[in-house]
């Protein structure tokens, strides 16, 4: 054989055997190394104590998935001040009463939500390459049908305590000394996304307000009616971090028009920080995960630091 005709199957081999290598990691591994992020930032009134926000987002849970139920009860006992969950939570009608279940001590804490598809519309097989599309949504999409998950019994879980509901709402959760003014919409995704008209109130005696934006998926046009809003930050999920992520180049898709730089974290958007969970999940007909591990985050929320000799 010629030498290079030997180096090429040599190549080819090795390439063959990094592909399965990076199949057997992201389906077997990496799906299961729940992570939790710590993110700081400082758009808190000045004089506010510190707050510390819990974003959940993309669960996809099912009830047999042991290790992500035990990363939920894990969660819980961070305690945090208020918990926003950016929808995607299901992946079966029986996982609603299980995921009630393992998060109920958060939901007895101030917190939020809205819904994505996979709460609302069953997992289904899926061609992986029409997410390399432009739009990767079907023909019909904006149409949905009726719902084939119980969407209605999963919203009433999560706010049999107390929990906001934003599907095209508007809300307020008194924090002590902190008034938070949230505003959300349905999924974008979907095309069901209305901006909620604004709520003339008054403002509250101690003055201190966060005004949050929260979506499933982080469409520029909701990001954009978030900003003229007023909001303060920014929250979303929906991306999965792209999945998929290769070492420098990040994020190959993120199924929907915010750019892959913007797949996961925080980032700025028109100057409001913006901060897109990459997930807890997938699909069971997609599930695996490469250089982008399942996570929540904890945001810990502070007032600007004072200037220096005061």
């Amino acid at each position: 054989m010629r030498p290079a005709l030997a180096a090429a199957g040599t190549l080819g081999a090795l390439g063959l055997g990094a592909a399965a290598a990076a199949h057997v990691w992201s389906r077997h591994v990496e799906i299961h190394r729940y992570t939790l992020r710590e993110v700081e930032l400082r758009i808190l009134p000045p004089g506010s104590r510190a707050i510390r926000v819990l974003h959940l987002s993309d669960v996809h849970l099912l009830p047999d998935q042991s290790r992500k139920l035990a990363f939920l009860e894990h969660l819980t006992h961070l305690r945090p001040h208020l918990v926003i969950d950016t929808g995607d939570n299901i992946a079966s009608a029986a996982a609603v009463p299980v995921l009630a279940e393992a998060i109920e001590p958060l939901l007895r804490r101030p917190g939020a939500f809205v819904m994505g598809s996979n709460d609302m519309f069953a997992p289904m097989p899926k061609n992986p390459a029409r997410y390399l599309l432009p739009d990767p949504r079907p023909e019909g999409m904006t149409e949905p049908k009726e719902p084939t998950l119980p969407v209605h019994e999963l919203a009433r879980r999560l706010s049999a305590h107390g929990w906001k509901d934003l599907t095209n709402a508007r809300a307020r959760i008194d924090l002590g000394g902190l008034e938070v003014q949230l505003v959300g919409v349905d999924d974008p995704h979907l095309e069901l996304d209305e901006m909620p008209p604004p709520q003339a109130a008054p403002a509250p005696a101690h003055g201190a307000v966060l005004r949050l934006g929260v979506a499933h998926a982080p469409y520029r046009r909701v990001l954009d009616s978030f900003v003229a809003d007023g909001a303060d930050l920014l929250l979303a999920g929906h991306t999965h971090g792209g999945q998929l992520r290769l070492p420098g180049v990040g994020a190959l898709v993120t199924n929907c028009d915010l750019p892959r730089s913007q797949a996961r974290g925080l980032s700025t958007w028109q100057g409001v920080p913006l901060h897109v969970s990459a997930g807890m999940g997938a699909s069971p007909y997609s599930n695996y995960r490469l250089f982008t591990p399942p996570e929540a985050t904890l945001l810990t929320l502070r007032a600007p630091r004072p200037p220096r000799g005061e």
